[in-house]
């Protein structure tokens, strides 16, 4: 099946490429090199989205700050450095091909709302429509620790999903995910099943690490989108990879894609609360097209309103799910346990329905 997806890369046409602080930041002529590996996938008819690490790393260094600072005021204050020397940085790179950078700075806020999301995602046709390159990174500048992204490979993850790509390419300052032996490991069918090859990240220029990219890789593979984690240094890097050449690793996608607004409630937004339930809940939502009545709700966590999203857990507190509750937490706790039923005007007896709806439930 690998090798087959490898050659079927010849054919994505999106494609979001994400490159770390790191492979960017540490050698020469990296801005110079990967721009011109753009600019030729662009002549080859493709449509490109560069998600770019960059500014802290470079803010920090404008800044005078010898290491990357633990505070998020000095994270923003060399967020705000940074990036006009990032933005400038690849403007001089892509100029020599004619090609317009357009910045996009997004923040966990703007793709947790539904409206917002759409709005983000018919900007971003409109920019690769009028032949310009969407050069995205986090808002850092006004992004707080609770709703950050955590790092740009989450980033990528969710504008590859946003956009509909074909294909991410996660450029690394590593040849891929090593096995035990320091082999790059070809593919990968389940990020889960390699967690054990996670070594720490060395180094303090960014925020990502192997963990990182395999949680990317198991966001954007759920929806049906291949990834592939390769060096950045590699010699012509997209282009082999989008010839079909076996580099790097090569995340397949996991089975039938999710739906663009079941995959925006599983990965894009943080639930605000969690819901435990019994066996026979966790049994029946298992089988797939259940909703969470309140008869199979045995515990409520965190506070949270109607609308929100909500974790699933079972009796052993692993997640099952994920969904949008109808009911605020006190509600919830209140119908936990009760059988659903109608509303009485005459007697004020409240209407109980569902707590999740089959419709905004997603098994994790």
């Amino acid at each position: 099946m690998s090798v087959e997806i490898r050659a079927a890369l010849k054919q994505a046409r999106r494609v979001v490429v994400k490159v770390g602080s790191r492979a960017l930041t540490e050698g020469d002529g990296r801005f110079a090199a990967l721009a011109t590996q753009l600019a030729q996938q662009r002549a080859a008819d493709r449509q490109l989205l560069l998600v770019s690490s960059g500014a802290i790393a470079l803010g920090r260094e404008r800044l005078g700050l010898e290491q990357r600072p633990r505070t998020i005021a000095r994270l923003q204050a060399s967020a705000a450095a940074g990036q006009s020397l990032l933005m400038h940085a690849w403007e001089q790179a892509l100029e020599p091909f004619g090609v317009g950078a357009a910045q996009v700075l997004l923040t966990h806020a703007d793709l947790a709302n539904r409206e917002r999301f759409l709005r983000a995602r018919a900007a971003f046709d409109a920019l690769l429509e009028l032949g310009a390159l969407p050069i995205v990174n986090e808002n850092d500048t006004v992004a707080v620790d609770e709703i950050r992204f955590g790092d740009n490979d989450q980033l990528a993850a969710m504008v590859a999903t946003l956009v509909g790509a074909d294909l991410l390419i996660l450029l690394s300052d590593v040849p891929g995910l090593m096995d035990a032996d320091g082999a790059v490991v070809a593919s990968v069918h389940d990020p889960d099943q390699v967690l054990d090859l996670v070594r720490p990240s060395e180094g303090d220029l960014g925020r990502g690490g192997m963990a990182s990219k395999l949680e990317a890789a198991r966001r954007a593979s759920m929806r049906g989108v291949p990834v592939v984690l390769a060096g950045a240094a590699e010699q012509d890097v997209l282009a082999r990879v989008l010839e079909g050449e076996p580099l790097g690793t090569l995340f397949l996608p996991a089975g039938a894609k999710l739906p663009s607004r079941k995959h925006w409630i599983a990965y894009t937004l943080e639930p605000r609360g969690a819901l435990l339930v019994d066996t026979g809940a966790a049994a029946a939502l298992k089988l797939g097209g259940k909703s969470l009545l309140p008869a199979g709700v045995v515990g409520v966590r965190g506070d949270f309103e109607a609308g929100d999203a909500v974790s699933v857990l079972d009796l052993s507190g692993a997640e099952l799910a994920r969904g949008l509750s109808r009911y605020a937490t006190p509600e919830v706790a209140r119908f936990a346990g009760q059988q659903t039923r109608e509303g009485d005007a005459r007697t004020g007896q409240l209407a109980i329905g569902e707590i999740i709806h089959r419709d905004d439930l997603v098994l994790i």
